[in-house]
């Protein structure tokens, strides 16, 4: 790739946009009317039967102009490309949607109905790990006789309850929530499992009934949630997949359905963006087979104190306007990010649908 004359990589460049901008194959008629082109249609031609060999570029029909590869697309992303600033409608829109949550609304998915709108395709968000998220309040509340209701509220606004088989009245639960909120608040699930597993065999706390058996209670509370499997992914705005050209026909909507029911595929793709710590791009057939190698995932990592905990993303067909789409989801990881991590005094609330 590194290899490619500029001449070439001048040409593949006005290739590519071209190809997002309208979605149909590019000719040399084309490209010798654009700015910063001064080639004749037939050397234009020769450049482009060139980078059709090298495999940058490909032609549907013997009389059409040509399409980009994979290999194309990849070049452009990585070495191409420019990024787009964010503009300062964006910048706005994004801060204002996230300054506007309240209390009952669920943040994955108002976060990825943003995206989708900013971007006009699919949007994705990856919930947090289990084992990263960290605890905020944990109560037990009285159902009925000999049952209580366990509600963890999460930092990163989630709620999650299961109701435990014990036995305890308004006053020992208050005395428990006391002693609890000295050791529970700012650790990961994962931490509060181990760390009751360790008091509870602790001569102390077996002494003390009181806090055996408020740890008690917590290690229950924690034992299904401290689970790192079962991320939630959420997709909004498959609609505006749907509607792309590409996938109009009847073949190119059983694709894209197909690749939407692969969650598992999708949170694994996705997640590999929390070892990158940046927004990742994966190109059609780097993502296997999933949508026929016609569809590109973007995504970037957010934070929660600190912790890279989940992912978004948009899910498009290959000519994706990548300098444009790429900053929308970054700056969109980074709101989230931000809105996660505000103090406890100034965050809201917020509970699962």
């Amino acid at each position: 790739m590194a290899a490619l004359p500029l001449r070439a990589r001048q040409i593949l460049y006005a290739a590519v946009t071209e190809f997002v901008a309208t979605g149909e194959p590019v000719g040399s008629r084309t490209l010798s009317k654009k700015a910063g082109i001064d080639l004749s249609p037939a050397s234009i031609r020769n450049v482009l039967a060139d980078l059709e060999e090298a495999g940058y570029l490909r032609q549907p029909h013997t009389s059409a102009g040509r399409v980009p590869t994979d290999m194309a697309f990849r070049l452009f992303i990585d070495a191409l490309m420019e990024m787009r600033e964010l503009s300062v409608e964006d910048h706005h829109r994004i801060r204002s949607r996230f300054d506007d949550l309240e209390p009952g609304m669920n943040v994955l998915r108002e976060t990825g109905k943003l995206l989708s709108e900013l971007t006009g395709t699919a949007a994705m968000v990856i919930s947090p790990r289990a084992q990263t998220s960290t605890l905020k309040h944990l109560r037990f509340l009285v159902t009925t006789p000999g049952e209580l209701l366990a509600v963890l509220v999460m930092s990163n606004g989630t709620v999650q309850n299961r109701f435990l088989r014990a036995q305890a009245d308004e006053t020992e639960l208050t005395r428990i929530h006391n002693l609890l909120d000295d050791v529970t608040e700012g650790r990961t699930l994962g931490e509060l499992h181990d760390f009751f597993a360790r008091r509870l065999t602790s001569e102390r706390v077996q002494n003390d009934e009181l806090r055996r058996r408020a740890f008690e209670l917590g290690s229950s509370a924690v034992e299904g949630a401290a689970d790192p499997g079962g991320n939630e992914i959420v997709i909004e705005g498959s609609a505006r997949l749907f509607g792309k050209p590409e996938f109009a026909d009847a073949e190119g909507m059983k694709q894209v359905v197909r690749a939407l029911d692969e969650r598992d595929r999708l949170v694994e793709l996705l997640e590999a963006t929390l070892a990158a710590g940046r927004a990742t791009v994966v190109v059609g057939h780097e993502a296997g087979e999933i949508g026929g190698g016609q569809l590109s995932i973007i995504g970037a990592t957010y934070t929660d104190h600190g912790r890279s905990v989940g992912t978004v993303g948009v899910i498009g067909p290959t000519r994706m306007d990548y300098p444009k789409v790429v900053p929308l989801v970054a700056a969109t990881a980074s709101a989230m990010s931000t809105f996660l991590e505000k103090d406890d005094s100034s965050r809201h609330d917020l509970e699962d649908d």
